[in-house]
């Protein structure tokens, strides 16, 4: 597994980008970029290469499932694995993000275990 893929970390609360940012450092991930919304994170994704996308949910200006459609939607970006955190796992977001090609998703509070459990799964796939 390389573990120097560049992973970016898309939360509008910068106290929760560090604490990904921790978990990701804790299981051997240091590239790590970040973004504090959705707008941004495609500017990040257009000007650099990405190799996965650890996305909140809710965020203004552009949320997790905007941003993860227009990455789908983007044929440059479609391949860019997509991992969603969501405070609630509401079956109805589960479906949506599913439908807009989310690779995977992880539901808030986690552990740096349960983030590279997720990350490995989506890393086989590919």
């Amino acid at each position: 597994m390389d573990k120097h893929i560049k992973i970016l970390v898309v939360d509008d609360f910068a106290t929760m980008r560090k604490v990904i940012r921790n978990l990701l450092k804790q299981v051997g991930y240091e590239n790590i970029v970040e973004a504090e919304d959705g707008v941004i994170a495609l500017r990040t994704l257009k000007s650099q290469k990405i190799d996965l996308i650890v996305s909140d949910w809710n965020m203004p200006n552009m949320t997790g499932l905007e941003l993860l459609k227009a990455v789908r939607a983007d044929e440059d970006l479609k391949p860019t694995p997509f991992l969603m955190v969501t405070a609630e796992a509401l079956q109805d977001n589960v479906i949506a993000a599913v439908k807009a090609g989310v690779s995977n998703y992880i539901v808030k509070p986690f552990t740096a275990e349960t983030l590279n459990d997720k990350i490995m799964k989506i890393i086989e796939k590919i």
